[in-house]
């Protein structure tokens, strides 16, 4: 018996369990300080009224003989399928209900979406980037190539005619640092993609904080796309589903690698491997797409970027450099004076009893950047950001 010898390649999860000791040993020796958390990449406000209505209903519905539900279709209830045709609909975008896949999130189908892709295909990953698109394909053993982001293009890296890769990971609005490709950018990769024959994974997990209504929100709204893109989405921080857990990956039929449709093969994978989200939470993300539904998270959404608004008009004062949050949930800032991700980690926490995330946790590109969330609650931002502005900060 062999083991995967991949998964010992990996880094140990060290990012959050370092942060967590650093703030538990501060509150030890500052237990009357209040630290306040910046760093969250989870939501805090609860669900919608409407979403929690629907699942009130769906729960009678499941007490019931006559409209139980037992097993239903891998890919999803036709009901939900629709209404996200619906709503790419209204983005000026075609899908069939049978190009979309609905899934327990965006993590795990980022992840699964490998099982239909050979081993040899080489792979290219924006850094800084979120972890799971370099974990998941060291733990399959792919070769791996990354692409430079910076303050020079804006975190924003496009092609190189020089790279080749079979497989290449966007994500818009990026997770960490907030930025956001415009259409030219994205037509730019669909064209390096369909030259290459490869295959874009396209994360856009974020696309409801996309206020600029000039900045695509879907690849699909980039000509020729359909032929080498596959789009994953999720519920979690456009609904509050982070606990609740649902998302939806579109695989167009134009898209053909091998003379074989790769529709064809992941829905053999999720039919293999998969069995479906729950009734309960899918009817409770067909209430989120509901004009009410839509409405009620609008003021959620809006919540959240004022509190990014926030954390930017100070950093602004204080004429440190950042990007995102106008259109992300995050800001992500440059470190003052050439200070390291953890070196800033700690002066913040020291001083302001601030808690953020250190760039470097994301990728060789992130050390010294440093990222800030809008996810918390308005009182706390307000605090941290009047703490932030009063100490002595070394530009």
């Amino acid at each position: 018996m062999n083991i995967n010898q991949n998964y010992l390649k990996l880094q140990d999860s060290y990012l959050f369990s370092v942060i967590a000791k650093k703030v538990n040993d501060y509150r030890e020796a500052n237990p009357d300080k209040n630290v306040i958390r910046m760093g969250i990449g989870d939501v805090t406000l609860p669900l919608v009224p409407a979403v929690t209505e629907a699942m009130q209903k769906a729960v009678s519905e499941m007490g019931n003989a006559e409209t139980f539900r037992g097993y239903g279709d891998e890919q999803g209830y036709g009901f939900l399928r629709q209404a996200i045709c619906e709503y790419y609909a209204a983005k000026g975008v075609s899908l069939q209900q049978d190009e979309v896949f609905v899934s327990d999130g965006a993590k795990s189908d980022l992840g699964n979406i490998l099982d239909i892709f050979a081993t040899e295909n080489s792979v290219l990953i924006p850094d800084p980037v979120y972890p799971v698109y370099v974990d998941t394909n060291i733990m399959a053993g792919r070769s791996i190539s990354y692409m430079d982001g910076n303050e020079q293009n804006g975190f924003l890296p496009m092609p190189d005619s020089g790279t080749r890769a079979d497989i290449i990971y966007l994500c818009s609005p990026n997770n960490p640092t907030g930025a956001v490709y415009n259409r030219k950018q994205l037509q730019a990769w669909v064209h390096y993609a369909l030259e290459n024959e490869a295959v874009i994974l396209f994360d856009c997990a974020y696309e409801i904080f996309v206020a600029d209504k000039a900045l695509p929100t879907s690849i699909y709204q980039i000509d020729g796309a359909e032929k080498c893109a596959i789009e994953f989405c999720s519920f979690s921080k456009t609904a509050g589903f982070t606990g609740t857990r649902c998302g939806y990956t579109t695989v167009p039929h134009a898209l053909v690698r091998g003379g074989t449709a790769l529709n064809k093969l992941w829905l053999r994978r999720q039919t293999t491997k998969f069995n479906g989200v729950p009734y309960v939470v899918q009817r409770a993300a067909q209430a989120v797409l509901t004009d009410e539904g839509l409405q009620q998270i609008k003021t959620s959404i809006d919540y959240y970027l004022q509190n990014t608004k926030i954390i930017a008009d100070t950093l602004t004062s204080l004429g440190i450099w950042f990007c995102g949050g106008v259109n992300a949930p995050y800001i992500w800032l440059k470190c003052p004076k050439n200070m390291s991700s953890w070196e800033f980690f700690d002066f913040l926490l020291e001083t302001a009893g601030i808690v953020g995330t250190p760039g470097a946790g994301f990728g060789r590109n992130g050390e010294g950047f440093f990222r800030l969330t809008g996810f918390g609650n308005r009182g706390n931002t307000e605090e941290a950001m009047g703490r932030f502005a009063k100490i002595n900060m070394p530009l």
